[in-house]
C-alpha cells in the first residue's frame, strides 16, 4: 500500500485553512489603510524619498546577493528532481523521489505563478504613487483604474517569492512527523516573509502584497502534494529498497 505525505483529511483542513485566510488577507488590503501606514512609516515626506530604496542591505544584499542564492538553491533541487526523473537512483525510495519532486516543482511554479498573477494587477508600488512622490493613484484590490492611470502590475510581491517555495521542504518531515512539518512550513515561509518585509522598507510592496505571495505560495505546495501524491507510483525493488517486512518473509520461505 502506497504512504501518502498527507491524507485526505489533512489536505480538506489545510484547504479549508486557506480558503479562510483569503478573505482575511482581501479585508486588510480593501478595508483598512494597514498598507498606507506601514509605507507612511517607512517613507520620508521631508525629503521625498523612502530612505532605505537604494540602503546595501536592501537592494544589494536583498534584492541581489540573496535573491540569486536562493534561486541557486531551488535550481538544485530542480537539477536534481530532473536527474532522478531520468536516471532513477535505487538508493532513493518512492517517498523520498515524491519530496524531491515537490520541492523542484514548488521552487519552479511559486516563482512564475506570482510573475504571471502581476501581469494582471492595476495595484501600483508605494514608490510610483502620488502620495509617495509618484504620479499614480492608489488602488486597493479588484479597484477599476481611473481614466488616464495605468496598470501597476505590483501585486502580488513578486521578490517575496523567489524565498516562499521554501515552505515545500515541510515535506521532509512528512508523513511521521507532522508537528515539526508544521513548524519547518512556518520556519520556510521566514525568509519569504523578511525578503518583503525589505521590499516594503525600499517602498517597492506594500504588506498585502507580499501576504498574498505567502498564500499563493502554501496553496500551490499543497495542490502539488495532493496532486502528485496521488499519482500512481510503480512500486519495484530496482526502485525502492525492500522494506524489513520483506526479508522477513522471504527469510520464512
Amino acid at each position: 500500500m502506497r504512504a501518502n505525505l498527507l491524507p485526505p483529511p489533512t489536505l480538506w483542513r489545510l484547504g479549508a485553512l486557506l480558503a479562510a485566510a483569503a478573505p482575511a488577507i482581501w479585508w486588510l488590503g480593501r478595508f483598512t489603510d494597514i498598507d498606507l501606514a506601514l509605507a507612511d512609516a517607512m517613507f520620508e515626506p521631508a525629503a521625498g524619498v523612502f530612505p532605505w530604496r537604494h540602503a546595501w542591505l536592501t537592494e544589494a544584499f536583498g534584492h541581489g546577493i540573496l535573491k540569486w542564492l536562493l534561486v541557486l538553491t531551488g535550481s538544485g533541487f530542480t537539477v536534481a528532481a530532473i536527474l532522478d526523473l531520468c536516471k532513477p537512483d535505487p538508493r532513493r525510495s518512492a517517498l523520498g523521489r515524491l519530496r524531491l519532486r515537490i520541492v523542484a516543482l514548488s521552487a519552479v511554479t511559486v516563482p512564475a505563478v506570482v510573475s504571471a498573477l502581476k501581469q494582471f494587477s492595476s495595484s501600483h508600488c508605494p514608490w510610483d504613487l502620488l502620495r509617495y512622490g509618484g504620479d499614480q493613484p492608489y488602488l486597493r484590490l479588484f479597484e477599476a483604474l481611473p481614466s488616464g492611470a495605468i496598470p501597476g502590475q505590483c501585486l502580488p510581491a513578486g521578490h517575496a517569492s523567489s524565498a516562499l517555495w521554501l515552505v515545500s521542504l515541510a515535506v521532509y518531515w512528512l508523513p511521521a512527523r507532522p508537528a515539526a512539518a508544521a513548524r519547518m512550513a512556518l520556519l520556510g515561509l521566514a525568509p519569504g516573509l523578511a525578503l518583503g518585509w525589505l521590499q516594503q522598507l525600499r517602498g517597492a510592496h506594500f504588506m498585502t502584497h507580499t501576504l498574498w505571495s505567502a498564500w499563493i505560495a502554501c496553496a500551490l505546495v499543497l495542490a502539488l502534494v495532493a496532486t502528485l501524491q496521488a499519482t500512481p507510483r510503480r512500486q519495484s525493488a530496482s526502485i525502492d529498497p525492500p522494506t524489513e517486512n520483506t526479508h522477513v518473509a522471504a527469510a520464512n520461505q
